[in-house]
């Protein structure tokens, strides 16, 4: 028998190219590394079909009045998602090492 979640995890552009950035950086020193973070995070993300808000609200949008972007944290690394219906929409993967206003930042102003 099939389990039917009742949401759908869905990667936009943005985050494949987060995760993608990771993936290549710890690539460099060890190939087996790379590729299990890479499940690891991709495992972690895929759990919000069951549970997607499991995530807190992301403190630094919180401040602003932004409630919509939640977070699960697989440290180092932050995983932001938002739920629209039943799609859980991963928007951001970073190194929580990382200013989160800076990183957002640098999107916006990216020609």
């Amino acid at each position: 028998m099939t389990a039917i979640h009742p949401f759908r995890v869905a990667w936009t552009r943005t985050a494949e190219a987060d995760l993608e950035g990771i993936v290549d950086f710890i690539a460099a020193d060890s190939v087996d590394a790379a590729v299990a973070v890479f499940g690891r995070i991709r495992e972690r993300a895929a759990t919000l079909n069951n549970f997607p808000d499991k995530g807190r609200v992301v403190p630094e949008l919180l401040q602003h009045g932004i409630v919509q972007y939640r977070e699960l944290i697989l440290s180092p690394w932050r995983i932001i998602y938002r739920i629209d219906g039943n799609i859980v929409y991963v928007t951001a993967v970073f190194d929580s090492r990382r200013n989160l206003e800076d990183l957002l930042l640098e999107r916006l102003t990216r020609v």
